[in-house]
């Protein structure tokens, strides 16, 4: 028998893990089943539970490829950003569009994942600090040109930043209204420099 090349074996995981993303998106994560995902990849049950740890496997490994494609991309186009407005702008934009683009992905993240119980010790967890933390950074930059008031707490309007944002895809998905990405971009980022200017700026 030949051997699988390793740029074969990626392949072959990349197709399954796509596999899983569209149909965990689609059934959700409880009524989703390692056979839905085989037959939209193209392969066996079995071939699955050799590359991955079954459904909860898949599901860390969905989580994963979500946030590191969001992280380097955010973080690509807020590098060739100059100003806090502008990095503001970028990453209030492409946070927005993460929801906008695929609500049924979203529903996932917000309604599901967030009710495992070892979701807080989770890769995922983890990796969704290493994202909120390039909107502190972008904060920091704000600060340092005198946009932003040194006096406020960055983790507490961070923390009011996501959670407003989440609060508001779950209110279009559940809805079934799509979010108007600009409108949204527009009034976030208008909202976040009225209220976080420095009183001295």
């Amino acid at each position: 028998m030949p051997r699988i090349t390793e740029e074969r074996l990626q392949d072959r995981r990349a197709s399954i893990i796509a596999a899983a993303r569209q149909v965990f998106a689609e059934k959700g994560y409880e009524q989703s089943a390692i056979n839905d995902i085989a037959q939209i990849a193209g392969t066996s049950d079995g071939l699955i539970y050799h590359y991955f740890d079954g459904k909860k496997g898949l599901l860390v490994e969905v989580i994963d490829s979500v946030y590191r494609n969001l992280i380097e991309g955010t973080e690509s186009a807020i590098a060739e950003q100059t100003d806090f407005r502008g990095m503001l702008t970028v990453l209030v934009d492409r946070h927005v569009h993460s929801f906008a683009d695929d609500p049924d992905l979203s529903r996932l993240f917000i309604a599901e994942i967030r009710n495992f119980d070892d979701h807080a010790d989770s890769a995922g967890n983890r990796l969704n600090h290493v994202y909120s933390s390039v909107f502190l950074r972008v904060l920091a930059k704000g600060v340092e040109e005198g946009k932003v008031s040194g006096k406020l707490d960055p983790r507490l309007v961070r923390d009011i930043f996501f959670g407003g944002i989440k609060q508001l895809a779950l209110r279009h998905i559940s809805d079934g209204v799509p979010l108007e990405v600009a409108s949204v971009t527009r009034q976030v980022v208008a909202f976040l420099i009225g209220g976080l200017a420095a009183t001295d700026a």
